[in-house]
């Protein structure tokens, strides 16, 4: 039950971001809207609640299952890019270096923060 409520979490952010996305005409994924809407909810709160982190813990075992829509959408369409590749060559460069770096930062972050609290010890 409780990994249910964690879901049923999930799918409302998705709703209200599909929404959002709808009544606003904006050309971008619900479900983006969605958790940039879970994410700033989080940040606010504080902390997640054990149902959300039971379902998103089942959600990351199958995380390639999510995204292998995508990419099998992309290898139908790939003819639509001819004239593109050199912005998507880039922009796929420069999104992994921003995640890359965006991780470095945050594990940096939390590892420090790890350490100071056991130095004080």
């Amino acid at each position: 039950m409780v990994i249910l409520r964690g879901f049923l979490v999930l799918v409302v952010f998705f709703l209200l971001g599909e929404a959002i996305r709808v009544l606003a005409g904006l050309p971008i994924s619900g479900g983006v809207l969605g958790m940039v809407m879970a994410t700033l909810t989080l940040m606010v709160r504080g902390r997640v609640s054990n149902e959300l982190a039971a379902a998103s813990q089942g959600l990351i075992s199958v995380l390639v299952l999510l995204i292998t829509p995508g990419v099998v959408g992309v290898f139908f369409i790939a003819d639509q890019f001819s004239g593109h590749w050199t912005t998507v060559v880039v922009a796929l460069v420069i999104g992994t270096l921003l995640s890359v770096f965006t991780t470095l930062l945050l594990m940096k972050k939390v590892a420090g923060s790890g350490e100071e609290g056991n130095s004080r010890g």
